[in-house]
């Protein structure tokens, strides 16, 4: 298939630019995967959808305030630094902007607790830091980092806690997982208390999930890596709930990659971690999921290419279409799909 075949028109007033109050009040649409049949409804009534001794996976990643903005110690030239992988105890691999104002062995400050040395300039571009700080690193980070939010987003993020999902707990990510952020504490509870299982995973979500799909062909196109992790108490429910006829509806492309990383490598699912670059598109045949939570991704992405492995091709298009048409909002902040 053609990247252009992933291409749909989408009038750019309805990319969401703030998140709604309450989170669950974001319309949901559900798609029949089988039928193609879909339905218009709202966020909080996801537990209508779910039976009992389902699980949902849920991604518990929470985002890094990753983006910083250095004063060069030497010349004060302000360069803009993304985190996007850590490789030691303070070093890590950032996007540096301009990168000829970041150069091997220069130096920055960042705030009275927090400077860095650029250690290495790497093939592709991105930097080795190592930074040195006052205090823990994370809570230094917390003070003087801002949200690395998407391009298409231009709207101040007034609140940091809105681009973090409310079970947000291994901190990694430089992306949201933003299935996720339409959840509240309440509605999980109701939805424990209905009977389903949560099982909860860890992908860290890099910046190359906004990387556009540049070639014709999608099987040309190389994927990103990201970390993830499946402790055993998520595999033990998870692999219950498959046996007891449940079904696992997985949070998000993030949690659905997590599982179907583990379930190619290993067979099953199981306690594991390591980096995947999985790559789904239309003609994959998952092995683990048998329902997905989603948001409206941008047009010719791998995200949408995944949404329509499992949906189908036809189904999605026509979805999104009707989407757009009925004016719901779509990325990040935007609405969301259950595709059943």
């Amino acid at each position: 298939m053609k990247t252009s075949d992933f291409f749909y028109d989408l009038p750019e007033e309805l990319i969401a630019q703030t998140p709604l109050e309450p989170r669950n009040s974001s319309r949901l649409m559900v798609l029949s995967k089988t039928e193609g049949k879909i339905s218009h409804n709202h966020f909080y009534d996801l537990p209508k959808f779910l039976k009992k001794g389902d699980c949902l996976v849920l991604n518990d990643t929470r985002v890094l305030p990753a983006r910083l903005y250095g004063v060069r110690v030497d010349t004060g030239a302000v360069v803009e630094f993304v985190l996007l992988r850590q490789h030691g105890n303070k070093l890590w691999e950032c996007l540096a902007g301009p990168g000829k104002k970041a150069k091997t062995g220069y130096r920055f400050k960042f705030s009275d607790k927090l400077n860095a040395t650029v250690t290495d300039v790497l093939p592709d571009g991105n930097r080795m830091i190592e930074f040195s700080c006052e205090g823990d690193f994370f809570a230094v980070l917390d003070e003087v980092g801002q949200m690395p939010l998407p391009p298409y987003i231009k709207e101040k993020l007034e609140d940091k806690e809105r681009y973090q999902t409310v079970y947000s707990n291994e901190a990694g990510s430089a992306a949201a997982p933003t299935a996720g952020l339409h959840f509240t504490n309440e509605m999980l509870s109701e939805i424990k208390n209905l009977g389903v299982n949560i099982a909860y995973v860890t992908l860290h979500v890099g910046l190359g999930t906004f990387r556009p799909v540049k070639v014709e062909e999608i099987t040309d196109h190389k994927m990103h890596s990201e970390h993830y992790y499946i402790p055993q108490a998520a595999a033990e429910t998870i692999n219950s709930t498959k046996k007891n006829g449940g079904r696992v509806i997985c949070v998000g492309t993030t949690s659905c990659r997590t599982l179907e990383s583990c379930a190619k490598q290993y067979g099953k699912i199981c306690t594991c971690s390591g980096d995947t670059d999985i790559f789904i598109y239309p003609g994959y045949e998952f092995k683990a999921i048998d329902a997905l939570i989603t948001n409206f991704h941008l047009p010719e992405s791998t995200l949408i290419m995944l949404v329509s492995a499992f949906a189908g091709y036809e189904n999605t298009m026509n979805a999104y279409n009707t989407a757009v048409k009925e004016k719901y909002r779509f990325f990040s902040f935007g609405d969301s799909m259950l595709i059943c």
